[in-house]
């Protein structure tokens, strides 16, 4: 990000201020140099900081690694880890995107691989999301040149595009150069308004501490406190969090943290033993994204988190919704969290149980005639939902749709797992489900089994081989790699399932489906797929 003019600063700030900006400097020389050495035996230089090709690109992080990877891979291009890190830091910083230019596509960055992609167009569907996801296009700016070098780069390393299916029906080079090209310059330019005034925002502080709260499928909600210094080097910081899941057990953990381009912060830590990623957006104060394992990218939390001395607010309640005429044990997560709970008209705070800045725990009842979607506020903070219902009216599996993958057994690929959730609604004001009033009440306790899908499905007892379910967690193991002899065929361990979830609402029982494709392994992972 470009810098602003310093303003006066007191002695301490200003120390701090220029010896950041003379990291900065020593960074940006370092990374030129780099790219002085490594890259112009094949790249020109065309100005002062700039190069042929180069130049001429934004992307994200993600973006930048797998174009320096290209280069080793299909150019024999030798260059260290630490070298090509900081290539990464000086392209994502100089030449990425806006916040906004991410949106709808962080999906793909946050390793949401379940995400089936839907565009308006049929033409850049069929053209552009037929090999790789859709997303990254999305998650990529250039001139028009610089995509019409990227169709020929396409048809010269692989000729076979013209030749598959949504393919060969047609004239696809001609499409991709006189079609695609000048829409792709035009929806994803390399210049933008977006772009540029986000260059001019001063950079955003995120050393201090942070209240953060996430919900892990096939785990359950948590809420930790997360602390955030600065570590060596440009944008770097050391990270620790101490907290627990909504079933009193702790989640502790630290590790590193680089953000670039002002807001792409990107976190490997180590969570109670386990190597996990942080992806987020930084935006107004909030963190909002994805935390993952690294080697097991479906196993993951929905995760936003506000700095603890930023703007009071309501990051969450645990749980987020009661029975009407009911009552119930509440956390509400935040921060600056003063004064009494306030959970919505009919609800009544009956004690508050502990409280702090930012987490308070109250006893709450809900009277029967409070059902609804309420606001939450505590003192001047404000967010949050908290759902009051009298029965559920409706249960979905989320997601509705997913695949597992076999693994293991002696191959370099691991298990992918499948992980479900049930999602109770209730009916609005019109009493009839399925209509657009129905509110969502949230996650709740279920049942799990798998059946067959179809009829073939049950001939080739897909049940049988494809793995397992957890009854009690909604999370599916698929079975191990390789040919089955115990298979028709000898064939491998895929499948096509119905996913079944049974969730009790009192005496009554509410049944929900989706399915499951469980498939072989992929081979070609790379981080934007």
């Amino acid at each position: 990000m470009n810098t602003t003019t310093l303003k006066p600063l007191g002695g301490g700030l200003l120390a701090l201020a220029l010896a950041v900006s003379a990291q900065t400097a020593m960074a940006n020389d370092s990374a030129e140099q780099i790219i002085s050495s490594k890259c112009l035996a094949c790249h020109t230089q065309e100005a002062d900081q700039q190069w042929s090709r180069i130049s001429h690109q934004r992307k994200t992080p993600e973006g930048w690694l797998m174009t320096i990877a290209r280069m080793q891979i299909m150019h024999g291009l030798q260059i260290s880890d630490e070298d090509r890190r900081t290539l990464v830091k000086y392209l994502a910083d100089r030449q990425g995107l806006a916040p906004e230019e991410t949106e709808g596509a962080r999906y793909a960055l946050e390793r949401r691989l379940n995400t089936s992609e839907a565009f308006e167009s049929q033409e850049f569907t069929e053209m552009c999301a037929r090999c790789h996801s859709g997303a990254r296009v999305l998650l990529q700016r250039r001139p028009a040149e610089e995509w019409e070098h990227l169709v020929h780069f396409h048809l010269g390393q692989w000729p076979t595009t013209e030749f598959q299916a949504l393919a060969r029906d047609r004239d696809w080079f001609e499409l991709a150069l006189n079609q695609m090209v000048p829409h792709l310059a035009e929806a994803l330019p390399m210049e933008s308004a977006a772009w540029d005034q986000w260059q001019q925002q001063p950079a955003a502080s995120v050393s201090g501490g942070w209240t953060l709260v996430g919900h892990m499928p096939g785990r359950g909600a948590f809420h930790a406190e997360m602390k955030v210094m600065p570590a060596e080097g440009q944008d770097q910081y050391q990270v620790s969090l101490s907290g627990q899941y909504d079933d009193g057990a702790p989640i502790q953990g630290q590790g590193m943290a680089v953000v670039y381009t002002g807001y792409e912060w990107r976190a490997d830590l180590e969570i109670d033993g386990r190597a996990m990623r942080q992806v987020f957006a930084l935006r107004n104060g909030q963190l909002e994204g994805r935390m993952f394992l690294r080697d097991h990218d479906e196993v993951g939390a929905d995760v936003v988190a506000a700095r603890a001395d930023g703007n009071s607010r309501v990051l969450a309640l645990q749980p987020a919704y009661i029975r009407a005429g009911n009552q119930a044990e509440v956390s509400i997560i935040g921060t600056g969290l003063k004064g009494m709970p306030v959970l919505g008209q009919g609800i009544d705070v009956i004690e508050v149980i502990s409280e702090s800045d930012s987490l308070i725990k109250v006893r709450a009842r809900a009277s029967e005639a409070a059902s609804g979607i309420h606001e939450v506020s505590v003192g001047d903070a404000q967010g949050g939902r908290f759902a009051v219902y009298d029965r559920i009216a409706q249960v979905k599996v989320v997601p509705e749709f997913a695949v597992a993958r076999v693994g293991g057994n002696g191959s370099s690929t691991p298990k992918v797992e499948a992980r479900f959730e049930a999602e109770a609604w209730a009916v609005g004001p019109d009493g009839k489900p399925g209509t657009d009033d129905d509110y969502r009440i949230g996650m709740m306790p279920a049942q799990w089994a798998v059946a067959p899908f179809d009829e073939v499905a049950e001939a080739d007892g897909d049940v049988r081989f494809t793995g397992q379910m957890n009854p009690d967690t909604g999370v599916f193991t698929p079975a191990a790699a390789g040919p089955n002899p115990e298979r028709r065929m000898m064939t491998n361990n895929a499948g096509n399932l119905k996913v079944q979830a049974t969730v009790m609402d009192g005496d009554d029982t509410h049944n929900a489906e989706g399915q499951m494709i469980v498939t072989v392994q992929r081979w070609n992972n790379p981080p934007i797929p």
